[in-house]
């Protein structure tokens, strides 16, 4: 997967007309990250870092997490939640984090209000986090699998 995201990305980067130093600077990340991401010699870039990479190469966030599989065919369709909710879930429950932090409404964190880049950065964390621990639950399904072998 890491090899095919980094000829993606490479692809990518040329079809923009762009160094890697170049979308090293306009993402915020060294060129020799960028570098080990295109030879795959690095994993799966982070969400974090993929959504840098999205704003800096004008692409989708959505295209770049679904080409480095962070997100399945359906995830992608449908702006990344699979538009499933829970049948348990209360009016409360259904609120989207994201949204919430996209609103120009006032949030507070511990009595704080939030500025629009706290709120960029809350949602970059969560959302890096967020992916992180979808991808940990991929790996570990299996073993809690009802008993049967692959």
């Amino acid at each position: 997967m890491a090899e095919e995201f980094g000829n993606y990305l490479k692809r990518l980067r040329e079809g923009k007309g762009l160094t890697i130093n170049q979308l090293a600077s306009l993402a915020g990340i060294s060129g020799a990250q960028i570098s080990r991401i295109e030879n795959g010699l690095r994993g799966v870039p982070k969400p974090a870092t993929l959504r840098k990479i999205a704003e800096a190469t004008d692409v989708s966030y959505e295209e770049l997490m679904g080409h480095a599989g962070h997100l399945t065919e359906s995830q992608s369709s449908t702006g990344g939640t699979g538009g499933s909710v829970p049948a348990w879930a209360t009016s409360k429950d259904k609120r989207d984090f994201r949204q919430m932090l996209e609103d120009d409404g006032e949030l507070m964190f511990d009595g704080i209000p939030l500025n629009k880049e706290d709120k960029q950065r809350i949602k970059d964390v969560l959302t890096g986090l967020f992916w992180e621990a979808k991808q940990m639950n991929k790996r570990t399904k299996p073993k809690h699998d009802s008993g049967t072998k692959e």
